[in-house]
């Protein structure tokens, strides 16, 4: 018999057995399996961001992007919402060269 089999059998015998199993199963499924495959991705993303150069990508103005038919409502109007400047070009390019 598998091991996914077994888990499933013991995860269907939990669900039927009534209140006083199926919580207790959750709680050791999270405490056991939850919480440490969460820390693995947040330590996978802590590192990868680590590793990841920050250097401003060369700025290619292509005419299909970065088109504004009208203003935004805040700001100077040229500025998206959540603006980056290191990241997020103008029509017209980076705000500046520098992080």
């Amino acid at each position: 018999m598998s091991a996914a089999l077994a888990a499933r059998r013991v995860l269907a015998a939990a669900s039927h057995s009534g209140n006083e199993g199926g919580a207790k199963t959750w709680k050791i499924l999270t405490i056991v399996l939850a919480f440490p495959g969460v820390s693995v991705c947040i330590a996978n993303a802590y590192m990868k961001a680590q590793a990841h150069s920050h250097e401003q990508l060369e700025f290619v103005p292509y005419s299909h992007l970065r088109i504004r038919t009208k203003k935004f409502p805040w700001g100077d109007g040229n500025h998206s919402l959540f603006h980056n400047p290191h990241t997020n070009p103008l029509p017209d390019g980076y705000e500046s060269s520098h992080h």
